[in-house]
């Protein structure tokens, strides 16, 4: 069996400043959860954006689907992501917005 486990490479601001205030000030691992997902899905492919629905972000991160939800406000309201859509019904395609970079 083939070992197909890869490794990313994460900021360390992610770890050092973003896991305290998510968690600590803000009171929301699930935010934190979400993003380290997205930063996988984005980064780890090396695409910019990446199209997601909740029920995907749900199942990879063992959230429940409204626990996401509120962590994609929060990220949003924090301007660490930004949501496209292409028409009203569709997933959004979600991009990681790398402000301390």
């Amino acid at each position: 069996m083939a070992n197909t486990t890869r490794s990313i490479a994460v900021d360390s601001y992610v770890f050092d400043v973003l896991m305290h205030d998510l968690v600590g000030h803000d009171r929301s691992p699930a935010s934190f959860l979400v993003f380290l997902h997205l930063w996988r899905e984005t980064h780890g492919r090396r695409v910019v954006d990446v199209q997601l629905s909740l029920q995907q972000i749900a199942a990879a991160t063992g959230l429940s689907k409204s626990a996401v939800q509120a962590a994609i406000r929060l990220l949003k309201r924090r301007k660490l992501i930004r949501l496209s859509r292409t028409h009203a019904t569709a997933a959004p395609s979600y991009a990681l917005r790398r402000s301390w970079a």
